[in-house]
């Protein structure tokens, strides 16, 4: 028997029919779709998630990429069991879907894109916010998503959506090609009649598929572990996605192997745990980056291993060191030369560990990363610590953030500064509580994920720590968590501008141009009402005149029905100068500049230092 229905209620009906096992409860595997209408989407699109809105909730924001930002954090938050759908009209809703598919992209993270496309029958041609290239007539503005998405479809026939959209599940669902998905909709096939069978809308149950590792893969790698006497293993997001936190603990505890995580993997491990270094690479500890460079064999597991977490390739891939890289897809476990161990985080650990027995880690090299951990929290307490400093630190502010926080909190931010501080100094005590997109680094993440994340998570409170330049770049969801009635803390520091490429523009010799406020050309006194701003949008605000004010705010905040934003002055030229890693950064080979020729020198003396270290 076939059900007569448009293209676009046959995709909200089979969408609505996708469950999930979360802790062996059945939930939707999609938790809703964000959307903003317009004339490629409102009058199809519209009329099906209208008419489902009781099984699949439709959510309005105000910008399409922060709708979207608010669906990947949706699902990071979710550890990739559930996700969100987004809709969107031809022409700039769609292309504004882009930066955040590069997001979810770059961040293995599930997210459904669709937004609407040209006429297929190329009547109306060419249409309202129709992009036309003179020498391909198959181009829309959605091929701007190809490239950052794992899987494209263009429907221009209703029946292609039958293969078309388990295709699309099946890659959302995939532990290892999970990544966002398009499928865009020429808007006259989604007003389309068709039969469609019955069986295209059963209900299906999609569970994490938790491949095993290969036997020589496993063995190779036991054998490289069974000869080191200095391991050290780095905990990547795929840890947390595999949801392999009592794997890991049991794996390093059994073992007395020592732990270092990447901004994506914070949290599988409590911040309290004695094995736990913290933060690995150019924004890592003191106490992870001094093992790094001594251990004998490192073991990568779920991480990607971009250049911040190795340092430019010099860290975790020095002269003399073995690579092991456990990943569920195979092309992170290739990099960097390792031994690929392509299985589940979670199997992988349990295999390794079982197959490995009694072996330990050599008994001194485990003290020493206690050791080198109880330094550097006396390094990290002194940065934090409150101070009688005019303008705090960003690391003095995150000190009295963490000093306030609970351990089910989830401390929020992406991109500039913060990052690096909250990478050396948070402390997360609970799984998912530390949520940071640094994969893309993608400013004006941090309002719109948080967002997403109280979606996931309403019980728990979110705190998201975001600077002035982020904030101004993309801040519109605040009025949409206080119509939902998501509440949020958002801790705003300002620092007058980009204070982090301000002080990178200085380490590279150039002169201070176009970042902090002062400096770019604008009038000294035109400051912009940060506290005013936020207010406008419907939110609480304060401005906060120090860190014991700081402290005091957070507790009223706690305690608010609605979005708090907490506006407090920052100094732009502070940071952590202990821990960290060399990054590569290049320095013109060609300057007028002094400062830019002796900044070139120590980078060329920097780079023959790592001669022996570098890919």
């Amino acid at each position: 028997m076939a059900l007569r229905l448009t293209v676009a209620q046959a995709l909200v009906r089979a969408m609505a029919a996708q469950w999930t096992l979360i802790e062996g409860e059945r939930r939707r595997l999609f938790a809703g779709v964000w959307a903003i209408f317009g004339h490629g989407n409102v009058a199809a699109i519209g009329e099906a998630l209208y008419a489902a809105r009781d099984l699949l909730p439709t959510y309005r924001a105000h910008n399409e990429q922060a709708m979207a930002h608010a669906a990947v954090a949706f699902a990071k938050a979710s550890y990739r069991r559930r996700m969100m759908a987004c809709t969107t009209s031809i022409g700039p809703g769609a292309t504004n879907l882009t930066t955040a598919a590069a997001v979810a992209h770059v961040n293995r993270l599930p997210l459904l894109l669709l937004p609407g496309d040209v006429f297929a029958t190329r009547a109306p041609d060419p249409v309202l916010q129709q992009v036309e290239d003179f020498s391909d007539g198959l181009v829309s503005a959605n091929d701007c998503l190809r490239p950052v998405s794992r899987y494209f479809d263009r429907i221009t026939r209703p029946e292609q959506l039958l293969t078309a959209f388990h295709r699309a599940v099946q890659v959302l669902t995939d532990p290892a090609q999970c990544g966002p998905v398009t499928i865009a909709l020429c808007q006259d096939v989604q007003a389309e009649a068709f039969d469609w069978p019955e069986a295209f809308f059963a209900e299906r149950v999609w569970t994490l598929r938790r491949p095993p590792p290969d036997a020589n893969e496993l063995s190779a790698a036991v054998h490289a572990l069974r000869v080191s006497r200095r391991p050290l293993l780095v905990c990547g997001g795929g840890v947390l996605y595999a949801q392999a936190g009592g794997e890991l603990r049991a794996f390093c505890e059994r073992h007395g192997v020592p732990l270092c995580e990447t901004q994506a993997g914070k949290s599988a491990l409590p911040g309290s745990h004695p094995l736990n270094l913290g933060g690995v690479g150019v924004t890592g500890t003191g106490a992870a980056n001094a093992l790094a460079r001594d251990a004998d064999v490192v073991l990568a597991v779920g991480t990607r291993l971009q250049d911040f977490t190795t340092g430019s390739g010099t860290l975790l891939h020095a002269r003399g060191q073995r690579l092991i890289a456990l990943n569920v897809q195979a092309f992170d476990a290739w990099k960097q030369g390792a031994l690929p161990l392509i299985a589940d985080a979670g199997e992988g650990l349990s295999r390794l560990s079982a197959a490995l027995g009694d072996w330990h880690a050599e008994r001194g090299w485990t003290q020493r990363a206690q050791a080198e951990r109880r330094e550097w929290q006396g390094t990290a307490a002194r940065f934090t610590a409150a101070t009688a400093a005019s303008l705090p630190s960003d690391a003095q502010v995150i000190g009295a953030v963490q000093r306030a926080a609970r351990d089910s909190d989830i401390v929020l931010g992406a991109a500039g500064g913060l990052p690096g501080e909250l990478h050396k100094h948070w402390r997360a005590e609970r799984a998912g509580g530390y949520h940071l997109e640094y994969g893309y680094s993608c400013m004006g993440y941090e309002i719109a994920g948080a967002l997403g994340v109280k979606l996931a998570h309403p019980q728990r409170e979110v705190i998201v720590m975001v600077g002035d330049g982020s904030y101004l770049m993309l801040n519109s969801e605040i009025a949409t968590s206080v119509r939902m009635r998501l509440k949020l803390i958002v801790v705003l520091l300002d620092n007058g501008g980009f204070g982090c490429i301000e002080r990178l523009q200085g380490a590279t010799g150039n002169a201070s141009f176009n970042n902090l406020l002062d400096a770019a050309g604008s009038d000294p006194g035109s400051g912009i009402d940060l506290l005013a701003h936020a207010r406008s949008l419907g939110a609480n605000g304060q401005r906060v005149e120090d860190l014991a004010a700081l402290s005091s705010a957070l507790a009223a905040a706690r305690q608010a029905d609605r979005t708090t934003v907490l506006v407090i002055e920052t100094d732009p030229a502070a940071s952590t100068t202990a821990g960290g890693h060399w990054w590569d950064v290049a320095v013109p080979a060609i300057s007028n500049r002094a400062e830019v020729r002796a900044a070139r020198e120590r980078y060329l003396q920097a780079r023959a230092a790592r001669a022996d270290e570098l890919p």
